[in-house]
């Protein structure tokens, strides 16, 4: 938790202001705020340099929430930022804490900066389980017989099977073995990177194509049954952030931060969610 500088004000009887710096002592007079800081004596808003305090420069940071039907389950994909500059952004919601918006991803389109909520949750064998239950994971159904190398181990499917045109290069992807009774759970394991997809049916090809020497990686897969399935670059996708509501961060960059810049509004492309 930061620390902040909390100001009584006697005329009001009460704390009217908060501060994100600290000083030594400070100080209202004369429609002036005034700061001791390390034995000097600071006169603040009169620096044509913006968030610079005590000789140190500082990024501006705001940070609100959307929660427009709080009842009804919903996925923010976009910002739009009514401002002079791109911010970069967190977004968090009572589901999801990995949405994500640096500001050079951000469009001026139409005197409006506009981008994707992107998410930074980790990848690989590092996925987290809950990453198991959003749109980013597809599944592709069993495989028949596995094959191949460490660094191109090779998964054929039943022609019956539709790899799909979602699935690219690049991808996670898992297996899952069947569960043992009583349990009726599936864990997916993580098995490696697809480099490739080969798919001609009519010369009886169905196949990925992947690299499991990557860190986490499984080879060979234990079993020629498994069920696999997918999950795609958190970070080059745009599946946005799922909650109730949204709790969002702004940071304005240092570069932009010390001159002046103005935010007008913020707004969000939301739909409502159907499990």
């Amino acid at each position: 938790m930061p620390n902040y500088t909390l100001t009584y004000s006697e005329g009001s009887k009460g704390f009217p202001s908060f501060y994100s710096f600290i000083p030594d002592y400070i100080i209202g007079m004369n429609q002036f705020l005034y700061t001791f800081k390390g034995g000097n004596l600071f006169r603040h808003n009169v620096n044509p340099t913006y968030n610079t305090f005590y000789g140190t420069a500082y990024v501006s940071q705001m940070t609100t929430v959307f929660n427009d039907s709080p009842l009804e389950n919903k996925i923010w994909k976009t910002l739009n930022l009514e401002s002079d500059d791109a911010w970069g952004a967190t977004l968090t919601t009572d589901l999801q804490n990995t949405g994500v918006i640096d500001a050079d991803y951000f469009e001026l389109k139409e005197a409006a900066w506009f981008a994707f909520v992107r998410n930074d949750a980790p990848t690989g064998a590092n996925v987290p389980e809950t990453e198991f239950e959003l749109r980013s994971l597809n599944g592709i159904g069993n495989s028949n017989s596995i094959g191949g190398v460490q660094a191109a181990q090779e998964i054929n499917f039943p022609l019956t099977v539709s790899i799909g045109s979602i699935i690219s290069i690049g991808d996670d992807l898992y297996y899952a073995e069947p569960p043992v009774l009583p349990v009726t759970t599936y864990t997916p394991v993580y098995a490696g990177v697809v480099t490739a997809i080969n798919v001609d049916l009519v010369n009886g090809i169905n196949q990925l194509v992947l690299d499991s020497s990557v860190a986490g990686g499984t080879f060979p897969v234990p079993i020629a049954d498994a069920y696999y399935l997918y999950i795609k670059n958190p970070i080059a996708e745009s599946h946005g952030v799922l909650g109730h509501y949204c709790e969002f961060t702004l940071t304005l960059p240092l570069a932009e931060a010390i001159t002046a810049s103005e935010l007008f509004a913020v707004e969000s492309e939301v739909m409502k969610s159907f499990p």
